[in-house]
């Protein structure tokens, strides 16, 4: 695709897509018509009929339609939305525990509405809690759907039904302007006559589609897909390994006369796993070729040290280091890190965010080009034009799925010498099964600090139901009273950080009244930066016992003194971001910290796996793989989690039989079919997806 025609298929140019849905489209990778259609369902419900409320069973579930009778707010605990349906043979009540007022003024008694969700026992008889719905008049009824209705991963501000359209939308553009219809296999493993045809039946498939095999990703269309995915994904690996071949790398073989007076600073030892770490990465730093070695350990384990270690040889060398950081409370963690080690030794670290002020900017601009500043910490504010380094050697990317492929070569070209590429250590605590490593990473070095240091232990965690609630807030305040500090995690299944910053509020009032000893503060995603950083100070220096928060203090929030955290509605959760959450507690040597999952009954058969897991293991590779195993690669890296690939369909575990398959094809189109090598890294990848190598 030219860059012409890139412009003219933006997503923004679709009707009905304004500036601030193509900014949730962008943050679902969605940059394009074309990316719209390539933006698969990860699961299908069959909404094809009514079923009287009379015959519905429990934990089946089901669309039923019928008239509104009634709809309260009520307080029994906390506040909620009962809303009474009736529909000749049965009634069910509709329960809402986290809503707005708009919601509750929609639901007028008289009107009709439909709802989809599953059916559990209620204190009234049947219910259903937050489930999909539809308000309508009597006398304008809605048609049912004639086929499967697709599920798709969204982000904050872009409802399923808004995605829906748009998708719809994309792909009848797609029709008209003859796009997305070459075959992806060229005959060799496809009965479907083109790809446009494969994705119009998998976003819309009949409803005699089996729909176990569509869930399972065994229908003949995702083989098709799942396979070509892979391709794309190994082939891009390829195509990067070559663009860089050829660069050399800083040459950075003296040894750091400095690097024993930082350790004998510190008041604690390396674990063995940090030596080893720290060995192999100097074994890079000191070669010809560019370092390219990813740096996993779980939250905790002390990879920013090995980071800082990595900087202050750079330094020795004579070269500066670039850190980015995915949020600017990470990043301004990281700096008051490095500045507490570091200024002693007159090393000078700066700090840009978004944030910065125009003048201090300006300022750290001129000292950065000067080659004053020897190590700057940032977020995506370094990779703006104009912020140019004297002699970038090393770029350390922390939490790096946050950074796309674009921004990673743009950091290539600050090193200020052409054919030179800075060393790049890339540092996740987000684990990575070996099965997605080997779709991804190709031939990326990688060390692991697998063991936490001395005397920290690991996180205690247990489960309760909600029905136990009033008892868990009076042993949060137990806590608090001995001197030690919590936080009261908020999670709301609705994409919306309004709805959830509201979801929040309420909790935090509850909170409050709840325990009038406490002091209780609040953060969430909707406030600004310096009322966010205020409260976590505050936090942190014991003026607020308890914090009520969303999961916006999922990185980079580190308070040691907290030992104790409570994650409402767990079932809400993949594994991977609850094992994050946790990694915020526990990070105080020699004490004992705890987890408790609040989950509202019933659970369904893989929030519970979920949970047990959680309260099994504090081992992020195994929590990692088994959050693989129950939800699939897209699903777990994708919107909330901001993961490590933007897989769309497939799921490197369950379809590990198409691995090897998949690297010999791609083995052989990067040989004799370059051209539809390209078609299909664009396709499936272009700017979107994280490159290891880049």
């Amino acid at each position: 695709m030219t860059e012409e025609s890139k412009d003219l298929h933006s997503i923004q140019n679709l009707k009905g897509v304004g500036p601030k849905s193509a900014s949730s489209l962008n943050n679902l990778g969605i940059f394009t018509i074309p990316d719209a259609v390539m933006h698969l369902p990860f699961r299908y419900e069959d909404r094809s009929f009514v079923t009287p409320i009379g015959d519905t069973a429990y934990q089946v579930p089901v669309l039923i339609e019928g008239e509104i009778m009634k709809s309260t707010v009520v307080f029994r605990g906390r506040r909620m939305l009962f809303t009474e349906i009736y529909d000749g043979t049965g009634k069910l009540t509709m329960r809402m525990f986290n809503f707005a007022m708009a919601q509750h003024k929609a639901l007028e008694e008289g009107k009709m509405i439909r709802c989809y969700g599953n059916i559990t026992p209620g204190p009234n008889g049947k219910q259903m809690i937050h489930p999909q719905y539809q308000i309508f008049e009597r006398e304008q009824p809605i048609e049912i759907e004639d086929n499967l209705t697709p599920i798709y991963p969204t982000t904050s501000g872009l409802q399923q039904n808004k995605l829906k359209k748009i998708i719809e939308t994309s792909i009848k553009f797609c029709e008209e302007n003859n796009l997305l219809k070459e075959d992806p296999s060229k005959g060799s493993y496809s009965k479907f006559g083109n790809l446009l045809e494969t994705l119009k039946f998998l976003h819309k498939p009949p409803v005699d589609t089996n729909i176990t095999d569509l869930i399972e990703g065994k229908h003949p269309a995702q083989k098709v897909l799942i396979k070509e995915e892979l391709i794309a994904h190994m082939l891009c690996a390829g195509i990067l390994k070559n663009e860089l071949e050829g660069r050399t790398g800083p040459l950075m073989a003296e040894e750091s006369g400095n690097e024993g007076s930082f350790l004998d600073s510190l008041p604690f030892h390396l674990t063995e796993a940090q030596k080893r770490t720290w060995r192999e990465i100097k074994i890079d730093l000191t070669g010809k070729n560019p370092m390219r070695r990813l740096l996993q350990g779980d939250v905790g384990s002390g990879k920013t040290l090995v980071g800082a270690l990595s900087a202050l040889h750079a330094n020795s060398n004579g070269w500066q280091t670039a850190l980015l950081c995915p949020t600017e409370i990470l990043a301004e963690q990281h700096f008051n890190s490095f500045q507490t080690w570091f200024d002693h030794l007159g090393i000078k670290t700066e700090l840009l965010t978004g944030s910065t002020k125009a003048k201090d900017k300006k300022q750290i601009v001129k000292e950065l080009a000067k080659g004053e500043i020897d190590i700057l910490i940032g977020t995506h504010a370094i990779f703006q034009s104009g912020v140019d380094f004297n002699r970038l050697g090393l770029t350390i990317i922390d939490e790096q799925h946050r950074f796309g492929v674009h921004q990673r070569f743009s950091m290539l070209e600050k090193g200020g010498k052409e054919q030179l590429s800075p060393h790049q250590l890339i540092m996740t605590a987000t684990p990575i099964p070996r099965t997605l490593a080997m779709t991804v990473y190709g031939s990326l070095e990688t060390s692991v600090i697998d063991e936490l240091p001395p005397g920290r232990n690991p996180v205690q965690t247990s489960s309760r139901p909600d029905s136990l609630r009033d008892k868990v807030i009076k042993r949060v305040e137990e806590v608090c009273l001995t001197g030690k500090r919590a936080y009261w995690v908020c999670t709301l299944i609705e994409d919306s950080e309004e709805l959830e910053a509201q979801s929040a509020e309420e909790l935090f009032k509850e909170i409050s009244q709840s325990l009038p000893k406490l002091k209780v503060g609040l953060v969430h995603g909707r406030l600004k930066k310096d009322e966010k950083d205020s409260v976590i100070e505050k936090f942190r220096k014991g003026d607020i016992q308890l914090l009520v928060c969303t999961t916006v203090i999922e990185v980079g929030v580190d308070v040691p003194d907290a030992t104790l955290m409570i994650i409402e509605n767990p079932e809400r959760l993949g594994l991977s971001q609850l094992h994050q959450l946790r990694g915020r507690v526990g990070r105080k040597a020699n004490t004992e910290s705890h987890c408790l999952l609040l989950y509202k009954e019933p659970l369904s058969g893989m929030a519970e796996e979920r949970i047990k897991t959680m309260e099994m293991t504090n081992d992020g590779f195994q929590i990692a793989e088994k959050d693989l195993e129950l939800r699939g690669a897209g699903d777990i890296y994708g919107i909330r989690q901001s993961g490590l690939m933007d897989l769309k369909i497939a799921n490197p575990i369950r379809d590990s039989e198409l691995l090897v398959e998949a690297q010999d094809e791609a083995l052989e189109l990067s040989r004799n079919e370059t051209e539809f090598a390209e078609t299909l890294v664009k396709r499936w990848i272009g700017n979107r997806v994280d490159y290891s190598e880049s």
